[in-house]
């Protein structure tokens, strides 16, 4: 991996792991990736629920959320070779401080393609409209999974297409996609 590309990773990764503006406005100190990833990075290895964990399965699903929003981005154009996948792997670890072990997101990535692949597109951008609910989190999943598009080269016509599909899916308006897009730019610059 050649010097530039490195330091597009950290780039990206650095930008992950900070809160968006608006978020940081209201006393954000970590973005939601970093703050999640650190819920489920400590997910219990056991099936005994009754032992006090401190575990919230929320935050755990949304870290899983914001991760198959950037996979379903990612894997748009449809490739998704061995580089890209540990181009995305690495960033996500560096960006949530090494609160997830590199397993655990290998292990993720490949559960959200064994659902893609049975579920299709639609139906996954259909599920994370149903299961992020609130507003910060949706534009949230915009901005990182937009980050997470520059890892293989930028937004693609095609990648932007499912940025548009998540908004709807979300209720947002599309100028949400612009707005994310912009902090993008701005995080890379």
């Amino acid at each position: 991996m050649s010097v530039a590309d490195q330091r597009l990773l950290h780039k990206v990764a650095r930008g992950l792991s900070t809160p968006w503006e608006g978020a940081a406005a209201n006393g954000a100190q970590g973005s939601i990736l970093k703050v999640t990833a650190s819920v489920y990075g400590a997910r219990p290895v056991t099936d005994e629920t009754t032992i006090p964990t401190g575990f919230d399965p929320h935050a755990a699903a949304l870290f899983e959320s914001l991760v198959e929003a950037a996979y379903l981005v990612g894997t748009a154009d449809g490739v998704f070779d061995d580089s890209e996948r540990e181009a995305f792997v690495q960033v996500v670890i560096e960006a949530c401080g090494g609160a997830v072990e590199e397993k655990q997101v290998h292990g993720l990535l490949s559960d959200l393609r064994d659902q893609l692949k049975e579920d299709g597109l639609q139906k996954r951008i259909d599920f994370l409209g149903r299961a992020v609910k609130k507003q910060e989190h949706q534009r949230e999943v915009l901005r990182i999974a937009g980050l997470l598009a520059y890892v293989s080269g930028g937004v693609s016509d095609v990648e932007r297409d499912v940025l548009s599909k998540l908004a709807a899916s979300f209720h947002l308006d599309p100028r949400d996609v612009e707005s994310a897009l912009a902090a993008v730019k701005s995080a890379l610059a």
